[in-house]
């Protein structure tokens, strides 16, 4: 009946994540070995330090999903590069608000894997917020406000890559990336990854930048800032129901690791100066500039 389990010494508590018992405090974990008295090779805990398991029981209490009630009369963008995590971003606010999100674009593969908004116009107004990848002055006006989801280049161009190249594997073939396909992709979209965060900063009426390494990091506080930019009251409990949820069926199975580095030299050079031009635009609108470890590498 419930998807965890709290060893507390002698007795076992069942229940859910609470905003009083959010799993986000963990103590040393030497306070909780305290061996259980048939299992000797087992912690179970003392009455003051739990010992917490996830059973098999799924948590629903954020799987309920529809349309607005009413029409929204602002159009909310959730804008990316392709490649930085927008799909996995859209799961984690259907669940976290139960209002479906929309697309710009219609993708039949997403629509059938639960993103019902994806059939509707974008202009519909019946989603929460729109994906976008478009990047043009006209386009980013049309929306009211924005979340703009930023990605380390490095790992975006070779996500996006796989994407495209992939095909039903997910993978882009060795030849692929030994051949022209790689270099000229890089040449094409490294600048794009650059003047796509850029325009939005520039066009955007009302922009809240997450940075896609600090949600997975730190989920529950950057998805409450998303939800809140969104205009929907943040419910603790659905946010903490999201954690255990938030990797979806949909998600791309990561970046399969390659036994070369495909960034050449020259590459990285070019990378690193649109990482540091758009580092300059974040900070020069008193925004935290990229993490760290978007430098090389």
């Amino acid at each position: 009946e419930f998807p965890l389990a709290a060893l507390a010494g002698t007795a076992c508590h069942c229940g859910f994540p609470t905003t009083r018992f959010p799993l986000h405090e963990r103590e040393d974990e030497r306070l909780c070995a305290q061996k259980c008295s048939a299992e000797e090779l087992e912690s179970c805990g003392s009455p003051g330090y739990f010992v917490v398991y996830q059973t098999q029981v799924q948590d629903n209490r954020c799987m309920d999903r529809r349309f607005l009630p009413a029409r929204s009369k602002q159009l909310i963008a959730l804008a990316s590069f392709p490649g930085a995590g927008n799909t996995w971003a859209r799961h984690l606010i259907e669940l976290a608000t139960g209002f479906y999100t929309g697309s710009y674009y219609f993708d039949g593969s997403l629509y059938n894997k639960g993103f019902k908004g994806e059939r509707d116009h974008w202009r519909s107004g019946r989603t929460i917020c729109i994906k976008t990848h478009e990047s043009g002055q006209k386009e980013i006006e049309a929306f009211d406000a924005a979340i703009l989801l930023i990605r380390n280049p490095y790992k975006a161009l070779m996500a996006e890559f796989n994407r495209k190249y992939g095909g039903h594997i997910g993978f882009a073939a060795h030849a692929h990336w030994k051949g022209k396909e790689w270099p000229e992709f890089v040449r094409n979209y490294a600048p794009w990854w650059a003047t796509h965060t850029l325009d939005w900063l520039k066009f955007g009426k009302k922009v809240l930048v997450v940075h896609f390494e600090d949600l997975k990091q730190d989920l529950f506080v950057q998805l409450g800032r998303m939800v809140r930019l969104l205009g929907v009251a943040v419910r603790e409990d659905r946010l903490l129901c999201v954690e255990s949820q938030k990797d979806g069926n949909f998600k791309r199975s990561g970046l399969r690791k390659l036994e070369f580095d495909p960034y050449t030299a020259d590459m990285q050079r070019s990378i690193s100066a649109y990482i540091k031009m758009v580092d300059a635009a974040l900070k020069g609108r008193n925004l935290t500039g990229v993490p760290d470890d978007y430098y090389p590498r």
